[in-house]
Parts: C-alpha cells; sequence; structure tokens
C-alpha cells in the first residue's frame, strides 16, 4: 500500500512520522509524498492552542477530500484529548491515542486489515522516503511531563513520563548514520526528565550516545532551563556535541511566570546563562517567549523586553497567547485586549530580528563546519547557493557549484546576508 504521512506541531510528532515511516516500510509499503495516491493516510496532530486544534481538523477534512477513498488515521494530541468526538465528526478510520502511537503501525494493520508484502519489505532500519531527504533527523527518547504549566494542554494529552532505553536509542541513531544521515536531534515532551522513570538521566544518554555511535552531530532538542542536567556543560568539550541549547523561558516577568507555574525565575536563568557562555563561548541560546499571557501589565511586559535583550537571545519562538480549554491559564482573569497582544508581538518580533542580527554579526569572520541540507538555490546572480547550520545554529549561504548536498564543509563566514537572517559563507580549501 501507499502510505501517507503528515504532522502539524512539535518535533516529537515530526520524529514520529519517521518511526512510522520505518515500520510502513519494513511491513512492506511505500511512503507517497502525495495524500491524493495514497491508499492510506495518517496524520499526527496537535492541540497546544485552540489554533492547533483547528488546523488539526482541517488537515484531516483536506486529506479526506483530496482523497475519498483512502482510510484515514488520526492521531497526536487532538486526537487523544476528544477521540471520540474527532472520529465521529472528522470521519476518520481509526484513531490512535498518544499512549499507543509507538504501535501505531501494528495497531493499523490489524484494526484495517492492512495487507503485508514481505517480498517488499525493507531490509531493518532501512530508511524510508520520509527521511532520505533529510540530513537531520529527529530521534524520540522520552515521552509525557510530569509538569503542569498552567498554558499547557499537551502534559494531559501526552500523558506519564516514559523514558526509552539507551540502547535502543544508540542502535537507531547507529542505523541513521549507516543509511546517510549527518545529524541527530534527541528530543521529548519533557526531554530533562529522561530516566526520571528508568533511573537514568539526560547526561548520560548523552555521553552514551557520543561514546557508542560515530554520528558527527549531535544536538538537544527543547529543554526547560530548570532541567539542566549535571555535567551537561562538559559533554560541549566533545566538538560532536553541538553548543546550541533552547531553553523556553515563556517571559522575563517573575509574576507572570508565577502565574504560568514555571519553574525558573529571571535572575536564576541570567546566573546561569553568564557560566554557560563562559564555559561554551559559542554557545547559541534560543527561547519561547508568550505575549499577552493573562494578567500581563505594562510594567511586566517592559521586564520581558529588558530581560530579553539582557540575555541576547539568538532567536525568539513568540507566540500570542490564546486561551486554551482544559487548562488553568484560560480561567485565569484579566485577559490581555487582542490589539494590545500585536503591539508587543510586533516589538518583540522587531527586537528578536535585531537581537538575531547581533548574533550572526559576532561571527562574521569566523571558521566552521557546516551540514550542507536540502537542494540548492539560484540567487539574483544566477549562482548556486547552498543551505546549512554552524555548530552552534547559525544558518549560512554558501555559494558553491560543487554539488554539496548532505556534505560537512568548512567555511568562512565572510559577511552577514542581505536578509538579515543568515550568514553568508565561501568555502575554505
Amino acid at each position: 500500500m501507499r502510505i501517507h504521512l503528515k504532522a502539524l506541531g512539535c518535533r516529537l510528532n515530526e520524529a514520529e512520522l519517521d518511526t512510522w515511516s520505518r515500520d510502513f516500510a519494513a511491513a512492506g509499503h511505500c511512503m507517497t509524498a502525495d495524500a491524493a495516491e495514497a491508499d492510506l493516510v495518517v496524520i499526527n496532530t496537535c492541540a497546544v492552542t485552540e489554533e492547533a486544534v483547528r488546523k488539526s481538523r482541517q488537515l484531516v477534512r483536506r486529506a479526506h477530500r483530496a482523497n475519498p477513498t483512502a482510510k484515514l488515521v488520526m492521531s497526536g494530541c487532538y486526537a487523544s484529548l476528544d477521540p471520540d468526538q474527532a472520529a465521529a465528526e472528522l470521519g476518520v478510520d481509526l484513531v490512535v491515542p498518544n499512549q499507543d502511537k509507538d504501535r501505531l503501525v501494528s495497531i493499523a494493520s490489524r484494526t484495517l486489515d492492512l495487507p503485508t508484502m514481505p517480498a517488499m519489505a525493507a531490509e531493518p532500519g532501512e530508511q524510508a522516503l520520509l527521511a532520505k531527504t533529510r540530513q537531520r533527523a529527529f530521534i524520540k527518547v522520552q515521552d509525557g511531563c510530569r509538569y503542569r504549566c498552567t498554558y499547557c494542554i499537551v502534559t494531559l494529552a501526552r500523558g506519564d513520563e516514559r523514558s526509552r532505553p539507551i540502547d535502543d536509542i544508540v542502535a537507531e541513531i547507529n542505523q541513521l548514520y549507516a543509511n546517510g544521515i549527518q545529524e541527530v536531534v534527541l528530543t521529548g515532551v519533557h526531554l530533562g526528565g529522561y530516566g526520571s522513570d528508568s533511573s537514568s538521566h539526560l547526561t548520560a544518554l548523552v555521553r552514551a550516545v557520543l561514546d557508542d555511535t560515530d554520528i558527527p552531530r549531535l544536538r538537544l532538542g527543547s529543554l526547560e532551563p530548570w532541567d539542566l542536567p549535571e555535567g551537561l556543560w562538559d559533554l560541549f568539550d566533545n566538538p560532536r556535541f553541538m553548543p546550541h541549547l533552547h531553553l523556553p523561558m515563556q517571559s522575563g516577568a517573575d509574576t507572570v511566570l508565577r502565574r504560568m507555574a514555571r519553574r525558573c525565575k529571571s535572575d536564576e536563568f541570567a546566573a546561569m546563562l553568564t557560566r554557560a557562555k563562559t564555559r561554551v563561548p559559542d554557545l547559541n541560546v534560543t527561547t519561547d517567549i508568550i505575549v499577552g499571557f493573562p494578567g500581563e501589565t505594562d510594567d511586566e511586559w517592559t521586564q520581558t523586553l529588558d530581560f530579553v535583550e539582557c540575555m541576547e537571545f539568538g532567536h525568539l519562538h513568540i507566540f500570542a497567547y490564546s486561551p486554551r480549554a482544559g487548562t488553568k491559564a484560560a480561567t485565569l482573569a484579566n485577559p490581555v485586549a487582542r490589539d494590545i497582544k500585536r503591539h508587543r508581538s510586533d516589538a518583540l518580533h522587531a527586537l528578536g530580528a535585531r537581537l538575531k542580527k547581533d548574533t550572526l554579526t559576532r561571527f562574521v569572520g569566523r571558521e566552521f563546519e557546516v551540514l550542507v541540507e536540502g537542494r540548492p538555490e539560484t540567487d539574483t546572480a544566477g549562482h548556486t547557493v547552498w543551505s546549512g547550520y554552524t555548530p552552534n545554529f547559525l544558518r549560512v549561504a554558501i555559494a558553491s557549484e560543487t554539488p554539496l548536498e548532505n556534505r560537512l564543509v568548512r567555511v568562512r563566514c565572510d559577511a552577514l546576508h542581505t536578509d538579515g537572517e543568515r550568514l553568508s559563507a565561501s568555502l575554505v580549501d
């Protein structure tokens, strides 16, 4: 059968798609990028906001319109929070909740009576279509979260914390590297909680990957700032462990952080970041900020702007708060007006653009090893330009007529690109 996979939302959803693609291939099915030609469509939904729910439902309806004869399977957080309504209203053939999604392929095969074709099956670990166009793979190492931030519904949708065995993760990474993947990102709902259910911890996992695999580049996904494991900074002595961390702060005002039930104060974060940048000089730290959380005053907003500027984040992910039914935050008083949220969001986007430009400019003249990703573009002068990322996750554009896809190349960062979003770089012999 021809299988089409689609994800909405977080990197963890993307990592799960990679796993499903390999499992379907092992059962003799083939992947297709076109939903209209698929026999089976699987959609991994999101429910982090009401807008994400709307988009998830829209995605399911669009898939059904594009191919009404295909079997339709839905999983993910929206599917887990309200499976009966999702199945009844959207006409899906099968809903697989998050707690069962690791067995999605076997459940779908049994429930929908999918044919198996041993003669067509891929070798164990062989990459399917989904992964063949990538140089970086997201590895799901953990699921679930013990915390209850007041704005978050995902902890309810994902359930209790569950960690994969280190040996399984190492084996998966070794297989991916054998198939051409050059970089992996360890990801989870609560990545810093890895090992909480198995007497292990994130530092042990990273050390095992560095010791027992030859993957050239290893990154961490989003990590709560209060969950930085002991011994983390020593790991960056290994050049294969990339010096970039995404630490979602959500606000720079401690009063807002308390209403969010976040577990890190602004001064604690600032002290940690000062120590980190001393220990890891090229470290690039990025963050998330929620704009217009209920009750956010002008003074609290000013504190957030000042905090973001002081921390010199390399990139901001900015979210305008919207109430999510089922969360405590949705019941809080004093919602912020839409026009105020828009004004604050615009101001933060402008600050973020300036900070990104400052971060990129600091590395002009430096040389880095870059993993070239994707296919080349042609610039206005007709030159072939390749794209990739430095170890500390700065995007670079490399002019080269020589094919560079999926290669690790050494470049010199010559100037800030005209788009202000990346560095222009040239190959170093």
